[in-house]
């Protein structure tokens, strides 16, 4: 399962998508109220795609065991991450069976079924499981559609850019005072 882009800020509810960069940070977009804002470098952010967690064999990512609940409920919803305790304990022990008991906590369960419902609900695992699908039955390019492709590619470049301010200006020459 691919999390790339998926962000979880601390101190914030939710999920966040990274939508561009900028000079002081990053500019992100709620997964749920699908509203855009900058986020900058003092804010702690985590990748969900560098979170792992501890389990006997190895450090297990979380991409490894969202894919674990998604093929255990066949795409629906996980636990409520509200549930008890207990109740908590033994699902997780159904996906992860081999976790680390002393170092993985209810609140880190909680947490990951909280942002697998988050993702679940607003269809961003859904979009994931598609792109994967199509990847593999996109057609091949033939030899003549990607010399079409080629030539159309090189006609648009024009060698000028937009820049911020909309102002037009040539790349890669630079002007003398002299003619």
């Amino acid at each position: 399962m691919d999390l790339s882009g998926i962000i979880s800020i601390n101190g914030m509810p939710g999920l966040y998508k990274v939508v561009a960069n900028s000079k002081s940070g990053v500019i992100v977009e709620s997964l749920t109220e699908k509203k855009r804002f900058p986020v900058f470098g003092a804010s702690k952010i985590s990748a969900l795609e560098d979170i792992s967690m501890f389990a006997e064999s190895g450090d297990k990512p979380l991409s490894e065991i969202m894919k674990s609940v998604f093929d255990k409920e066949k795409g629906g919803k996980a636990i409520d991450h509200k549930a008890d305790d207990k109740a908590v304990e033994a699902y997780f022990a159904e996906i992860l069976p081999d976790y680390d008991k002393e170092r993985v906590y209810v609140s880190n369960m909680r947490k990951l079924f909280n942002w697998y419902n988050l993702m679940q609900e607003t269809g961003n695992l859904k979009e994931v499981e598609e792109e994967k699908e199509g990847e593999t039955k996109k057609p091949k390019l033939t030899a003549e559609e990607k010399k079409k492709v080629a030539a159309a590619g090189a006609k648009k470049d024009t060698g000028k850019v937009k820049t911020a301010a909309g102002n037009r200006k040539t790349t890669g020459v630079r002007k003398a005072g002299t003619a």
